[in-house]
């Protein structure tokens, strides 16, 4: 009897142990396979609402209800990530839109404007755009693109913070309540990989604005450094 016990418990154990297997796997691979593609979709249906003037939300929202009401409207290139590194970003860090791009902190500044431009990725799972966000280098670049303007951002520094502190996000990094004279970009993703029990934020400032009709990436796309 006690033999028949262990026996069943044994199996009882490995079939928890392969069932987390696959969890892990689903988290760590299939996310990105799945995240992947969605992105680039929406990548490609905000790039040919750009060229041709019209708005990609409607269908946006039919292909991808996850959205909710959410709105993806820019496009993040970061040459240190890859000469074909392109994410949307998408009002909003909830669950949803941060496993379909790059999250826009609500009430943070708009690309471009006076204040500070606040965005969240993924390092691990469902994409990973920030995967590697503790490569970026002072003068690296970070290009955003919207309908009218394209915004180039240069990359000037990094800080490893805790999650509650929030002050990086801030209209003026790291001094609530100051009054904003820069347009800066903040970029945050949990650290260490595969952890969540801090955050690695990543600060910079506009350099260049481009009307998009004069706009070319490859005057913008080369690598710092």
């Amino acid at each position: 009897m006690i033999r028949r016990a262990v026996g069943w418990v044994g199996e009882l154990l490995i079939t928890a142990g392969v069932l987390v297997l696959l969890f892990v796997a689903w988290q760590l691979w299939w996310t990105d396979v799945t995240s992947n593609r969605s992105q680039e979709q929406i990548v490609r249906a905000l790039d040919e609402g750009f060229a041709s003037g019209r708005d990609a939300g409607a269908a946006l929202h039919d292909a991808f209800p996850e959205l909710g009401k959410a709105d993806a409207f820019a496009v993040i290139r970061i040459p240190r990530f890859g000469a074909d590194f392109a994410r949307p970003v998408i009002e909003g860090v909830g669950r949803p839109v941060l496993a379909l791009g790059v999250g826009h902190y609500e009430g943070s500044a708009s690309p471009g404007a006076v204040g500070n431009f606040a965005v969240a990725g993924h390092r691990t799972t469902y994409g990973r755009p920030f995967h590697e966000i503790d490569t970026l280098r002072d003068g690296d670049r970070v290009i955003v693109e919207t309908a009218p303007t394209v915004y180039v951002y240069e990359i000037t520094g990094r800080e490893i913070v805790r999650p509650w502190q929030t002050e990086v996000i801030a209209p003026v990094p790291d001094s609530p309540g100051a009054k904003p004279t820069e347009r800066m970009i903040t970029m945050t993703s949990c650290h260490p990989k595969y952890s969540a029990t801090e955050r690695f934020v990543t600060h910079g400032r506009l350099v260049e604005a481009v009307p998009r009709a004069k706009w070319r990436l490859a005057d913008w796309s080369t690598v710092e450094g």
